[in-house]
């Protein structure tokens, strides 16, 4: 089906200067197109002035290229990933030659290189180099305007990097220099193209400052533009050749680049096509049949038979973190523990996972894994794996090489790393999408990988942001059966940040409740679903929670509001009220009987929740409450949004928490 667009007529007040500015920068190019001999063009090109300083512009070009990548690319990840003091000086420094007159550059390349600069006499006595008015110096002009075109392209590109994806190869083992030329160099390769092709393009028709650094020798530094400089006083017609096979590789240069410099995106052929839809392993396909739910059976994991998932090296180890900054708290745990992390947003719970890995400022955490403190390790060599929220599967590497990747990191070798990676994504489930690119895998599917990759690299801390947020409610049940099931065998400590109560409650052995960065509430999820000691928390969790003081009475909830509890506390504590929504009762007349607890509100919303309904009322003397009531009675009661009721909550059916 053809995508219908609508067509802007522009004002004329922009489109006449547009169409004037185009006019512009059209006419001197015409004028070389309509005044070239094209007869003579070959003769012109051909004749061994132009041959020798075209090859003398090739050679000093690539030469600068070189020169460039060499010290432009570490240049642009610098700036573009290291936070330093007198960072906007170097990149104005970075910039300079782009806005400096290409004169203006040879001058301060003579007075900095030159027989009598500031280096040169040391270059001459030491090395023997001289600069000046010698290829080489040709080189270092070229070098001087065009590098600039390398490292603000490259810097770009590393910008609009997510950095999880380094931060994900850190956590698998992998040292800086790997994740730069592993990870970071393939994934910004476009950007990287494109400046290298503008820096050669730049190089190659550098003039200015070539020719008052290095002088203007024939088979020295006498290059293609300063041939053309020549040839306009006595060849004019051959200059204009000359100039035209400069524009064409120019030209030749910004078509292939097709606007990558400006960070243009490319059309490509699958543009606007979403992920795949979640697949079944096919039969056959050298693993278990899954269970009904379409996860993979738990087969035995690699390297540890029974059904036990192998275990990080050494075995598992106890964890103990004390963590300082935003966050403040101590955690211990023993081998085998899940640990789901909730609280609201800006609780601290990604800043935990993060002074975990040893990767944020804002927090520090001293971490001790069994016997071995691992506070003072880069995060590459402390086997910590994380798995952030969308789960930073390297873009350009198969399912198979990237599950591989952290084994790869940490020494295996190529065979045996492929063999243990493959062993790992049959035991999830995915083995048959092993040579897939993770844009051809569903979001479950992805989410099956990455988490592979994460327990192949042999972890003793794993650390899982979210894990299944991004995906849909039937894919969410499919991967987290798969979680679960591979938690149970995993031999570390696990901790598992989430906003999902389902997650909290059927994944994790404890409940880490967080909140401005220490802890709430530590236990079990029976006892953090029954006794919650956070508003938030019990929201989640689908209660009703109204905080207050103590009285002699019950509990009062602010101004003018009370609820009558059957349990009492202190007079004057400050304590959480807990009710659940299949408690409250709803009615349209005002209740008699032994409810003491009966309030006058309005319908806000009726949602549905699997077969049930769940009513928010309003009401001007209790906070918002939700009952949670079947289809039928609804029907009954004819609620609709805006009806006016009457709630009533028996006091045996609130639970105080202390706060």
């Amino acid at each position: 089906m053809s995508r219908l667009r609508t067509r802007t007529r522009p004002p004329l007040a922009l489109a006449l200067p547009a169409l004037l500015a185009v006019a512009f920068l059209l006419l001197p190019l015409i004028g070389i197109l309509s005044r070239t001999q094209w007869g003579e063009l070959g003769t012109h090109l051909t004749s061994p002035g132009v041959v020798e300083a075209l090859k003398l512009s090739l050679v000093v070009s690539l030469w600068a290229l070189g020169l460039s990548l060499l010290l432009g690319v570490p240049l642009a990840w610098l700036l573009a990933r290291v936070p330093f003091r007198g960072k906007a000086l170097v990149r104005s420094l970075v910039l300079l030659p782009m806005v400096l007159p290409p004169t203006v550059g040879g001058v301060a390349l003579l007075l900095g290189f030159g027989r009598r600069g500031l280096l040169g006499p040391w270059l001459e006595d030491t090395f023997g180099i001289t600069l000046p008015f010698h290829t080489s110096g040709a080189v270092v002009a070229a070098t001087f305007v065009a590098m600039p075109f390398l490292v603000i392209s490259l810097e770009g590109a590393l910008g609009g990097l997510k950095q999880s994806y380094e931060e994900t190869a850190a956590s698998l083992g992998a040292p800086p220099v790997r994740v730069f030329f592993t990870v970071t160099l393939p994934m910004v390769a476009p950007g990287l193209v494109a400046g290298a092709a503008l820096t050669w393009a730049r190089a190659l028709g550098e003039f200015g400052a070539t020719i008052t650094f290095a002088g203007n020798l024939p088979g020295t530094t006498q290059t293609l533009p300063l041939q053309v400089y020549l040839l306009l006083q006595d060849k004019p017609e051959a200059a204009t050749s000359v100039s035209l096979l400069l524009l064409a590789i120019a030209m030749g240069v910004l078509i292939a680049l097709r606007g990558r410099w400006t960070g243009t995106p490319v059309a490509a052929k699958d543009a606007g096509a979403g992920r795949p839809a979640e697949e079944p392993a096919p039969s056959g396909s050298g693993q278990d049949a899954g269970p009904a739910d379409g996860t993979a059976a738990c087969g035995p994991a690699p390297g540890a038979p029974g059904g036990k998932a192998a275990p990080a090296e050494g075995g598992g180890r106890p964890l103990h973190a004390e963590v300082t900054g935003f966050n403040e708290l101590t955690l211990d745990a023993e081998p085998g523990t899940t640990i789901a992390v909730v609280g609201e947003n800006g609780a601290g719970k990604t800043t935990l996972l993060r002074a975990l890995l040893g990767l944020t400022p804002r927090a520090h955490a001293r971490l001790r894994l069994g016997d071995t403190d691992v506070t003072a390790l880069p995060p590459h060599r402390r086997q910590v794996a994380w798995v952030p929220q969308d789960g930073a599967l390297f873009p350009h590497l198969t399912a198979l090489a990237n599950t591989a990747y952290g084994l790869r990191a940490r020494g295996a070798g190529r065979a045996e790393a492929r063999h243990e990676a493959q062993a790992w994504l049959d035991r999830l489930g995915v083995g048959h999408l092993a040579r897939r690119k993770p844009a051809q895998l569903s979001g479950g599917q992805a989410q099956r990988v990455a988490l592979a990759r994460a327990l192949a690299a042999r972890p003793r801390l794993l650390l899982l942001d979210e894990p299944l947020a991004a995906l849909d409610q039937t894919t969410r049940a499919h991967v987290r059966h798969t979680l679960r099931t591979h938690l149970a065998g995993f031999d570390g400590v696990c901790l598992i940040v989430t906003h999902d109560p389902v997650e909290a409650v059927s994944l994790a052995d404890r409940v880490l409740v967080l909140s401005e960065g220490r802890t709430l509430q530590d236990a079990a999820p029976a006892e953090v679903t029954r006794r919650p000691r956070s508003p938030w928390v019990a929201r989640m969790l689908g209660r009703n929670a109204w905080p207050g003081t103590t009285s002699a009475d019950g509990l009062a909830l602010g101004p003018g509001g009370r609820l009558v509890v059957a349990e009492a506390l202190p007079e004057g504590t400050e304590a959480l009220a807990i009710i659940a929504p299949e408690a409250v009762s709803v009615h349209r007349e005002r209740p008699g009987g032994s409810p003491r607890n009966v309030w006058p509100g309005t319908i806000r919303e009726i949602t549905a929740v699997g077969s049930r309904l769940r009513v928010l009322v309003g009401s001007a003397e209790v906070p918002d409450l939700v009952a949670e009531i079947t289809p039928e009675a609804a029907a009954e009661l004819g609620l609709a949004d805006g009806a006016a009721v009457w709630t009533s909550v028996k006091a045996t059916e609130v639970t105080l928490v202390r706060l």
